[in-house]
């Protein structure tokens, strides 16, 4: 998961973001206060001591102000203080700085000088203690917001990993808030997924088990006509129920092998390149009736963690549709990094069929494209190499050749392919 999509840091986020808000609105809010003290402290001072002295300079009278002010109209204004506009200035002479009222009367203008008023240094103070406690209330919102959501994402990811390691039970199941409720409903879901895999996998092994007994007796028996020297006539059927029962008894130790959990890390490498080689010697007899050519063209020799039966079942069943569905042409096995590839001549799979691969779903069992629609089996031969990459951790890619037929991709898992020596045949 990437550090952005970390629930715990959009938690922080929105606490910060929230300081943030909340921090330039007392800003805002301070500022206007500040500004209005200034106003009732400084302009309004400055104010009254005007409306009290001019008057009285008018008349002659002495302009007795208290330390700090001072009145000066007329001639009297020093030089650096005339020609200010109307109103209250904050003027800076030699290095002091003044609050300064300008006005006019009818002796002329006049000015009245603060000359003592220490409102600016408060006003820096006022605002430096704003700005660290701005500060100090970002790393508030964010220390408050890596604790809620330690507290909120903590117990999400335990549920998570919980979750991701198939625990029996599951935790916070016990809790009466909403992670409470999420934990009981995983867990309720968990469990009937668990039941429903555990019922499918004794089923097929069940079902594995008991078919592999008449299939014996059938194979046994086809051997016994064989090698009885059966009459001509009777000797292809043979040939036919013991080739039928074979392929059979390989489709169940198939499918028993898919009823068990996968342990790939455990198993020696099998080579994917002598299998691909030997199931394209054995797969000749399909085409030796037909203008087709059946050739394992080489390439980068593969390598894989995985029961060897599995890469011969779903080659294989790739292998053998291409050969019954091509009726002229060739059906080539190609051998390159990480992947295995058969493509053939034949007329390609229906719209349909196409549709129900790219959805990501196998055939349904039992349905078949006929010889004149199709250069692969949608069936249990099909299913069954999409079970078996899923159950490898590999991918099943099919796409139209540009020249007509089908092109089979099975693309192993990077971290198991291994590819070694290139061999050519």
């Amino acid at each position: 998961m990437r550090a952005a999509d970390s629930l715990s840091r959009r938690i922080i986020a929105v606490f910060v973001l929230f300081g943030v808000v909340l921090s330039l609105l007392c800003a805002g809010l301070a500022a206007l206060a500040i500004e209005g003290i200034e106003v009732h402290l400084v302009d309004n001072r400055l104010a009254d001591v005007a409306q009290w002295a001019v008057p009285r300079h008018a008349a002659g009278l002495e302009v007795d102000l208290p330390a700090g002010l001072r009145f000066h109209q007329g001639d009297a204004i020093p030089p650096a203080l005339r020609h200010l506009p109307a109103g209250v200035s904050s003027v800076d002479v030699d290095g002091i700085g003044l609050q300064v009222l300008s006005g006019s009367a009818e002796l002329g203008p006049y000015v009245v000088v603060d000359y003592e008023s220490d409102y600016e240094k408060v006003e820096l103070v006022v605002y430096s203690m704003f700005a660290a406690l701005f500060l100090g209330f970002l790393l508030l919102a964010a220390s408050l917001g890596g604790f809620v959501g330690r507290r909120i994402v903590v117990p999400i990811q335990q549920l998570a990993d919980a979750v991701a390691q198939g625990s029996a039970s599951l935790p916070l199941t016990e809790r009466k808030d909403e992670l409470g409720i999420l934990a009981r409903a995983l867990d309720a879901h968990t469990s009937e997924l668990r039941a429903f895999l555990d019922r499918e996998r004794f089923f097929t092994g069940d079902v594995s088990h008991e078919l592999r007994t008449p299939l014996t007796v059938i194979m046994g028996a086809a051997e016994v006509m064989l090698h009885d020297g059966a009459m001509a006539a009777s000797r292809a059927p043979a040939e036919r129920i013991y080739r039928a029962a074979r392929e059979a008894t390989e489709c169940v130790n198939v499918l028993l092998l898919l009823a068990r959990a996968p342990e790939l890390a455990r198993l020696a490498p099998v080579s994917v390149g002598d299998i691909a080689r030997r199931e394209t010697e054995r797969l000749q007899p399909m085409v030796a009736d037909k203008p087709v050519v059946l050739r394992c063209a080489g390439g980068a020799a593969i390598e894989v963690r995985a029961p060897a039966e599995l890469c011969i079942s779903a080659i294989g069943n790739l292998v053998r549709n291409a050969c019954q569905y091509t009726e002229r042409g060739a059906v080539t096995v190609w051998l390159e990094p990480g992947k295995v590839v058969v493509d053939d001549t034949g007329p390609g799979l229906p719209a349909a069929v196409r549709a129900t691969l790219d959805a990501g779903e196998p055939g349904e069992p039992g349905e078949r494209g006929a010889p004149s629609s199709g250069s692969a089996g949608t069936g249990l031969g099909l299913s069954l190499v999409r079970r078996i990459c899923e159950y490898l951790g590999a991918t099943l890619h099919y796409e139209q050749r540009s020249g007509g037929g089908s092109r089979f991709t099975i693309a192993f898992p990077a971290q198991d392919a291994q590819p070694s020596r290139l061999r050519g045949t």
